[in-house]
């Protein structure tokens, strides 16, 4: 899918080489952006996308992490704008479950586990980043949410759900703080999203057969159904939209 408007603007995308994030990423290339491709694990792949961006023509780099560090994340910028020249759209991917935990069973470093993994790590980029998008007239940031912080999440998604949820409120009060900078500010809260490790990891074949029966389009999400709307909230850089999350969930959450 070609999106023109994001043609020659500079991208950084955090975990952008694994499931949701690598299809966020194969998009943004195909729209014809320079994109900075941040990884923690997936070394192989964020290669593979940087060369598959180069021989279209286009700027890239791979830049490996642990945002959960300050000094990591303020390094993975620093080399962003390096090598781009400058930041156009940041997109804020990185994120886990880590396991499931019952609230008896939620140690004080588990908690601080997740929160920092989904919440701190946003910030500590979200922060490094804003000066940079500042500089253009027309910046955006996308925020990657889940439908578990609207409804809460399955048993045992107690911190996952409330860092997500989070992040919902975080996208809200950003976007009255950075919007006279010219920086919209937005998320996407996906649903059940196949084919990813995280529900590979996370999610049964049973569970997940008994969440699309509840699901009104009959349907689980793929990787690109989220890519899609990703590139859209960042491609109206222009816009009027902001603050505003995007469910992607096939109908299941409709407040």
């Amino acid at each position: 899918m070609m999106n023109n408007k994001i043609a020659g603007k500079n991208v950084l995308i955090t975990a952008g080489a694994q499931g949701i994030g690598e299809a966020i990423t194969k998009h943004f290339i195909d729209s014809g952006a320079n994109v900075a491709i941040h990884y923690f694990s997936s070394a192989d792949t964020a290669n593979t996308l940087v060369d598959y961006a180069i021989g279209k023509g286009q700027k890239a780099v791979a830049i490996s992490g642990d945002l959960t560090k300050e000094s990591d994340a303020n390094t993975l910028v620093k080399k962003t704008v390096e090598t781009l020249g400058s930041l156009d759209i940041l997109i804020n991917n990185a994120g886990s479950l880590v396991a499931r935990k019952m609230l008896d069973e939620l140690e004080a470093d588990f908690w601080h586990k997740v929160m920092d993994i989904n919440m701190t790590s946003l910030q500590f980029v979200t922060r490094a980043a804003a000066p940079h998008l500042a500089k253009n007239e027309n910046s955006s940031i996308v925020n990657l949410a889940s439908l578990a912080g609207r409804k809460g999440g399955h048993p045992g998604s107690l911190v996952y759900a409330t860092s997500k949820g989070a992040i919902l409120t975080y996208t809200r009060a950003l976007s009255t703080e950075l919007g006279p900078k010219g920086i919209r500010v937005n998320a996407v809260a996906p649903g059940l999203i196949l084919g990813t490790s995280f529900h590979n990891t996370h999610t049964t074949k049973e569970s997940a057969a008994k969440t699309i029966e509840g699901i009104p389009i009959n349907r689980a999400g793929n990787a690109d159904d989220v890519a899609r709307a990703v590139l859209y909230l960042a491609s109206e850089y222009d816009g009027f939209i902001t603050g505003a999350t995007l469910d992607i969930n096939g109908g299941v959450y409709n407040m």
